[in-house]
């Protein structure tokens, strides 16, 4: 199981030389200290003899019973090993899809075996042949459930894209340029998701029929803003309340509901195609250079539909959420309050353009700086949530963390006794090495004696690149959790 972050991993140059670093470092490991996977499932699943109790609902471990775990998201593997390790010998076998395998080849789509449970590595942030292959294999062990089963199903973010199933008509390369330009084109995480549900057989309550009738169990570690369970890993284990015409209204939207389209409609596309925050996430000798959307209008509109809210089927259907953004955000105030900082949370619900919600954080920052409200010197502000980049043509290096402290630069420039630090909680802002970065009033004189111009980074899209000069990229690694992104806001007592 992965280790709980230590502080020190989040040590950056602003956070090295500010004698308020360490204390900062331990809040920051604090929050995702307490959404860890293995922790989180390990506090809502109890065993006593054979019984588990989850909640307030209680599960019988027959030993004639079979029990499987189909686990899939950022957080899978950690998640599984925290529920194996309870079940013990009650566990029947099951499959773990995960982002990284430790201690396999990366690129194949075999799974390796892990005590009773196949590991697998799918695609992410679009879906590829490992998450093709993945679909298939929960596809195949659904297909053998018995009414007598009992069925763990670990959901967390990045699930949609590891596991696929498409519906029929539907190829992997139309998911894969579908979702892409969506992405470059900066359409929500709850968009996107709307079209998944209706063109893949597992998402939209799509396991859960498949499930049917063996019992099933979701436990679900969010990372999506409000926790709509039809949206976190596409809903496959939630009824979905959205219907085909609302997917081909976003197709309408984004103005991919023509017959067919080019990836080089999308400029950014061939750079930074692939993230729903739209990072850079494909080779351009990988483009793909044109697909037909037929396919994909014909499938909407069929007439098949998802699992609706009071379908039968959820009777034999446990739903249970063992993380969120908020549960992250308390935990980091909590740890904030302890290192003497006046901790107050401003929202899990952040959305938007990163550009722009800089401008409002920034905002809020410097009128606390200036009048100790809404919390007083030092204070510790605290916003949770996820934004979006809209891409320019031909973009460089980032993530929607990094772009949101990079439009922050000048915003807090000559601000002294200030910081902003933008966090995500998966350890990665897409692709890149980095989960965020640290902004001080001394960034933008810092970048400019480098010959930096955080303006002209910004308009390319090349925040990573600029963070990486000043060596204020936080770099914790994968964290195996996901719960969204936290933006802290921190003032201190002016010198």
């Amino acid at each position: 199981m992965l280790g709980m972050i230590a502080p020190t991993r989040f040590l950056t140059r602003s956070l090295r030389l500010s004698s308020h670093g360490p204390a900062i470092a331990r809040i920051l490991a604090a929050g995702l200290n307490a959404v860890h996977p293995g922790e989180a499932v390990g506090r809502f699943v109890q065993r006593e003899k054979d019984e588990l109790r989850i909640a307030s609902n209680i599960y019988p471990l027959d030993k004639d019973r079979r029990t499987f775990i189909i686990a899939f998201g950022k957080a899978s593997l950690p998640m599984a090993e925290s529920l194996t390790s309870i079940l013990g010998d009650r566990l029947t076998g099951g499959v773990v899809i995960t982002k990284h395998a430790t201690g396999r080849t990366s690129g194949l789509p075999r799974a390796q075996t892990r005590g009773r449970l196949a590991v697998m590595e799918g695609g992410h942030p679009v879906p590829d042949e490992r998450s093709l292959a993945a679909g298939q294999r929960v596809l195949e062990l659904l297909s053998g459930l018995r009414a007598d089963d009992l069925v763990f199903c670990l959901i967390s973010g990045g699930g949609s894209a590891l596991m696929t199933a498409p519906v029929e008509g539907v190829t992997l390369s139309d998911l894969q340029a579908l979702t892409s330009a969506l992405l470059a084109c900066g359409a929500s995480i709850a968009e996107i998701n709307i079209l998944r549900r209706h063109l893949d057989l597992l998402k939209g309550g799509g396991l859960a029929r498949l499930a049917s009738p063996a019992r099933l169990v979701g436990l679900i570690l969010s990372d999506v803003v409000g926790n709509p369970l039809e949206v976190i890993a596409s809903g496959p284990t939630a009824p979905d309340p959205t219907a085909c015409a609302d997917a081909l209204a976003v197709l309408d939207k984004y103005q991919l509901s023509g017959s067919q389209f080019r990836s080089d409609d999308f400029p950014g596309l061939a750079a930074r195609a692939g993230s729903r925050a739209s990072q850079k996430a494909t080779d351009p000798s990988r483009v793909l250079r044109e697909v037909a959307t037929t396919s994909v209008l014909e499938a909407l509109k069929s007439g098949r539909e998802t699992l609706k809210p009071g379908d039968a089927v959820f009777e034999n259907v446990d739903n249970i959420l063992v993380g969120s953004n908020l549960l992250a955000a308390q935990a980091a105030l909590k740890q904030a309050e302890v290192e003497g900082f006046h901790p107050y949370l401003l929202c899990t619900d952040l959305q938007g353009e990163a550009c722009d919600v800089a401008v409002e954080l920034c905002r809020t920052l410097r009128w606390a700086w200036q009048t100790g409200d809404p919390a007083p010197h030092p204070a510790c502000i605290l916003a949770g949530g996820e934004t979006t980049v809209t891409l320019c043509p031909n973009p460089g290096r980032g993530g929607r963390n990094t772009e949101l402290a990079l439009a922050a630069v000048t915003k807090l420039a000559s601000f002294p006794d200030v910081m902003l630090v933008s966090l995500a909680t998966d350890g990665e802002d897409g692709p890149t090495d980095a989960a965020g970065a640290v902004v001080t009033g001394e960034t933008f004189a810092r970048a400019y004696a480098l010959g930096l111009d955080p303006v002209e980074h910004l308009r390319r899209n090349d925040s990573y690149t600029f963070f990486a000069a000043l060596d204020d990229l936080l770099k914790p690694g994968p964290t195996g959790t996901n719960v969204n992104d936290l933006s802290f806001l921190f003032t201190f007592p002016r010198a």
